[in-house]
């Protein structure tokens, strides 16, 4: 499970920014990007680190003819969980995490799997707003 807190492997990372692992390992040499590794020595680079240098080179999404959802969130995968006929689908969008409920065979149709650039596009037609005591 390939959450935020927890990080991306260096080769998703380097695919969901479109460049070799190289590259990100030279990024993390000069500083320019924040990599942890595990006991095993292992790299993870935060999702925070990919969502942040996606938008600092520009990233583009592919352009949409037609569209009624007005708030779109581009972002990277960070999580996919399939259980039965659901799925849920994490994706980190810069500061903002967005969690959607979609069906199983939507997201294998689309290869949807941590590291992976995506679009959430959101339409809501009833948002609460709550206020803690």
């Amino acid at each position: 499970m390939a959450k935020a807190s927890v990080g991306l492997r260096i080769g998703d990372a380097a695919a969901a920014l479109g460049v070799r692992v190289e590259t990100v390992r030279r990024w993390e040499r000069d500083g320019l990007i924040k990599v942890r590794r595990t006991s095993g020595g292992q790299r993870l680079v935060p999702a925070s680190e990919v969502a942040r240098l996606q938008r600092r080179r520009g990233a583009r999404s592919q352009r949409v003819a037609s569209e009624s959802a007005r708030n779109r969130f581009e972002g990277v995968v960070t999580q996919v969980k399939k259980d039965g006929l659901v799925a849920t689908v994490e994706l980190l969008c810069g500061p903002h995490r967005v969690l959607a409920l979609t069906t199983r065979e939507a997201v294998e149709e689309m290869g949807l799997e941590p590291g992976m650039r995506a679009i959430a596009a959101v339409k809501a037609t009833n948002v609460v707003i709550e206020v803690p005591e």
